[in-house]
């Protein structure tokens, strides 16, 4: 099956967006990429905001997809196994994580439900409770974040802090 211009497009700005960042993500940055004109691009999407949306909401998908798979192999406890594995997901794609959670979301652009269907996981993790759900998606952001930016020192055992943030409480 071939891909669509959009999926194309999406493809081409999260690849550019991993190479060389944020800065990089242009209308004409991704039409060269694509061997397009930037005036071409005009014809499937408005502006860069609905570029940067494409790529918001597919690392929305791919990080709750991450958490759905490590809950479905350990669903007796699931907390720590899927907080790695979201951990490990961002780490592999920092700027895409960067891209949707240090900037606002661009909502309105967002395919409708999404939003919603992608933090259906970390509801369930947290029992259904919003506020629980907040705290835990918060810590492991920070924990993220922090580590992205390198801001951990050589010494710290940033794999203690998850533990300690996620698993089993003794």
């Amino acid at each position: 099956m071939s891909k669509t211009r959009i999926q194309e497009i999406s493809d081409a700005a999260w690849e550019l967006l991993a190479e060389e960042g944020v800065e990089a993500l242009t209308m004409r940055a991704i039409a060269a990429r694509l061997e397009v004109s930037a005036p071409s691009l005009y014809k499937h999407v408005t502006n860069r905001d609905e570029i940067v949306a494409l790529v918001q909401a597919r690392a929305l998908i791919e990080g709750a997809d991450a958490l759905r798979r490590a809950m479905k192999r350990h669903p007796a406890a699931p907390h720590l196994p899927a907080a790695l594995a979201y951990r490990r997901w961002a780490i592999r794609n920092p700027a895409q994580y960067r891209i949707t959670n240090d900037q606002p979301l661009l909502r309105d652009l967002l395919p409708e439900g999404l939003e919603d269907e992608c933090a259906v996981p970390v509801m369930e993790l947290a029992g259904w409770d919003p506020d629980r759900s907040r705290v835990q998606w918060a810590t492991a952001h920070g924990l993220i974040s922090l580590e992205i930016a390198g801001r951990f020192p050589s010494y710290a055992d940033v794999d203690a802090a998850w533990t300690m943030a996620f698993g089993p409480k003794s």
